[in-house]
């Protein structure tokens, strides 16, 4: 099913490359601040993230053509994401359909397929990037840094489904969750409320802070 939202989107780009056609190039501030996201974008990891996708995905994704413009066509349809994504599932592919198409609503709706099963497992909110980011080439730097963090959850995990170097990402550090009953929670509750009352009219001249230290 096409999301509306998603074709809203399309409708949107379509017109603004209809506009971007009739208007020229960009110019002024709008082209700086579209230099300064461009410099962000990390050839070097580019490399990395090519190896890794082809290693995780096979021979069958092909590879790009080196350069930002070749990695944005290589991932712009969202199929290439998609067999990324549900090769870090070993069950229960999160992404049931993934079919290229000329479409552009076709195309950001399987980005959007990525997005979602890149949130399940566990990519956060601020890692992500949005369709626009890719399909458009708005933020390729933001794009990158998805897939990073995707690589470095893989490697965190270690479900036995990342297919590459351990060394191309950094191992995310792990919370120490500790799961508390609630006696003892109530319990811990107690302990702290008879210290404040313990400690309620102390002051400094109560209080020992050892022999003082001579100065010669």
């Amino acid at each position: 099913m096409i999301h509306f939202h998603t074709w809203i989107l399309a409708t949107r780009i379509h017109k603004g490359v209809v506009g971007m056609a009739n208007k020229g190039p960009s110019y002024g501030m709008s082209r700086q601040v579209q230099d300064k996201i461009d410099s962000k974008y990390d050839p070097e990891l580019e490399q990395i993230l090519v190896e890794w996708i082809t290693r995780q995905c096979g021979s069958g994704v092909g590879r790009p053509e080196p350069g930002k413009m070749g990695f944005q066509t290589w991932l712009k349809d969202g199929c290439v994401l998609s067999e990324l994504i549900n090769s870090l599932f070993a069950h229960d592919k999160p992404v049931k359909k993934i079919q290229s198409s000329p479409m552009a609503f076709k195309q950001m709706e399987q980005i959007s397929q990525f997005l979602n099963a890149a949130e399940k497992y566990g990519v956060t909110k601020t890692d992500m990037f949005q369709t626009v980011d890719l399909w458009e080439g708005k933020d390729l730097a933001a794009v990158q840094r998805t897939l990073s963090a995707l690589g470095s959850l893989a490697v965190t995990k270690d479900e036995g489904t990342y297919n590459g170097d351990p060394n191309w990402f950094f191992k995310k550090a792990q919370e120490n969750k500790r799961d508390f009953s609630d006696e003892q929670m109530k319990a811990g509750k107690n302990v702290i409320g008879l210290q404040m009352g313990s400690n309620k009219g102390a002051s400094q001249q109560g209080m020992s802070y050892g022999k003082p230290r001579q100065i010669l």
